[in-house]
């Protein structure tokens, strides 16, 4: 496998992401922000023959092969899109015999979330959820593990995955999910990072679609 190595030499992470609305792909060279390659693209009437054509076009062959970290988000979010980018990350994680690991996007949006309502200095936990359009929601737990409040250094863990609920707790602390597409790409390379030499990285096989109702609900 490719994730023996040490965190001094040269590593590459890429992850790939999507919304309500939008896929898009990112790119990372030793943990370097600044070298940050990003691709978002709305969704269109082709999405399936699209998002390969456009990966195709967002990464050489040369840069996949050097890649040493998949990471894909697995909804809940567009339930035919989260199908879509966890196939096409499990057939690449496969192809190039590369780690794969996954990342609710509820997970992934949690700790912008949390600075921005100031959550450090209020509770340590609260819930992201999604109001579903017929009856119900769904929800996920996040845990504030440290008090950090700078962006970087703030670490978010998931205790509960997103699931199904009837109703929202009053005296739990709710917010509602909100997609942004640059801000939750570059966290979600982050989080690939942070994740990099983990030993217990999932195989491409475990990796599957986030989505606790049935997609026509």
């Amino acid at each position: 496998m490719k994730n023996n190595f040490k965190q001094t030499e040269n590593y590459s992470t890429l992850v790939i992401h999507s919304t309500d609305n939008t896929f898009g792909f990112g790119y990372r060279r030793n943990n370097n922000n600044e070298s940050d390659e990003l691709f978002i693209k709305k969704f269109d009437n082709n999405l399936c023959n699209n998002l390969v054509n456009d990966f195709k076009n967002f990464i050489s062959k040369e840069n996949l092969q050097k890649v040493n970290k998949i990471s894909v988000s697995i909804g809940p979010a567009n339930f035919n899109a989260s199908r879509l980018i966890v196939v096409l990350a499990r057939t690449i994680s496969q192809q190039i015999n590369c780690p794969l690991d996954s990342f609710s996007a509820f997970e992934i949006m949690a700790k912008r979330i949390a600075l921005k309502n100031n959550i450090f200095t209020k509770k340590k936990s609260y819930w992201i959820y999604k109001k579903l359009k017929r009856k119900g929601f769904i929800a996920g737990k996040y845990e504030i593990c440290n008090n950090k409040q700078n962006n970087r250094d703030l670490v978010i863990k998931e205790t509960v995955l997103p699931t199904l609920i009837n109703e929202l707790e009053g005296k739990e602390l709710f917010f509602e999910a909100n997609y942004e597409d640059k801000e939750d790409l570059i966290e979600l390379l982050d989080l690939s990072n942070r994740n990099l030499i983990n030993p217990n990285g999932n195989s491409w096989k475990k990796v599957l679609p986030l989505y606790p109702i049935s997609p026509i609900n």
